[in-house]
């Protein structure tokens, strides 16, 4: 078995529960430009990066308005949301026990550079994240593997030398996409059936519950 040197981490909806509050600030755009979606379907597109994210509930629309789009829930969800967002129980402790496997702690979002620097330092894991790609190293976000290719990079492993946690079938696909394995975890709010369809490994119910199982889980080998 090829060595785990290793793990690329989302962020939103698994290591820290900002998922609802992503979902408030979409449906507060969509309503300022007179879209009113089902809460539902936000919450279905939600792991996707704006680029892809729109277009999935907007088909059709041009590239300006989808631009425009993007920019007003950046905008809103720091001005208004990201102060709310709190860690998941557990998620420091598995970075560090991602670390004492001897594999490197790295983070792989489809949020921004200063929305990853702020839940770098909510997590307190300055010093136990070895490195961190978000969309700004990416010319597309999740489901395509650019962020994933981007944190492979950045952590100079091979493909098969990682394996990826998220939150939502779009880290599965993108991981899969960029040939990389994925556990899925279930506190962004999918389930474990759409999980597994999407391709992850193994499925947990959040963080906690896989730093409490960890040596039988896929990052110790199981």
């Amino acid at each position: 078995m090829v060595k785990l040197k290793a793990v690329l981490f989302d962020l939103d909806g698994t290591l820290v529960n900002s998922n609802d509050l992503h979902i408030d600030a979409w449906d507060r755009v969509f309503r300022e430009a007179g879209h009113v979606l089902p809460r539902q379907a936000i919450h279905d597109q939600i792991g996707k990066g704006g680029d892809n994210f729109v277009p999935a509930l907007l088909p059709g629309v041009d590239e300006a308005t989808q631009e425009r789009l993007s920019g007003r829930h950046g905008t809103l969800f720091k001005a208004d949301y990201m102060a709310r967002v709190v860690p998941f129980p557990g998620a420091r402790d598995l970075l560090l026990a991602v670390r004492r496997l001897g594999a490197k702690a790295t983070l792989a979002s489809s949020a921004g550079g200063e929305e990853v620097d702020h839940y770098v330092a909510l997590l307190e894991a300055e010093g136990i994240v070895d490195h961190r790609t978000s969309k700004d190293d990416a010319e597309k976000s999740k489901p395509d593997p650019d962020i994933f290719s981007a944190a492979l990079e950045a952590a100079g492993v091979a493909a098969e030398q990682a394996i990826v946690i998220g939150d939502t079938p779009y880290d599965a696909i993108a991981a899969r996409r960029a040939g990389i394995r994925a556990i899925g975890v279930l506190s962004g709010g999918f389930t474990d059936e759409v999980l597994r369809e999407a391709g992850v490994v193994a499925v947990y119910r959040d963080v906690a519950d896989l730093l409490a199982r960890i040596d039988a889980s896929p990052l110790a080998g199981g």
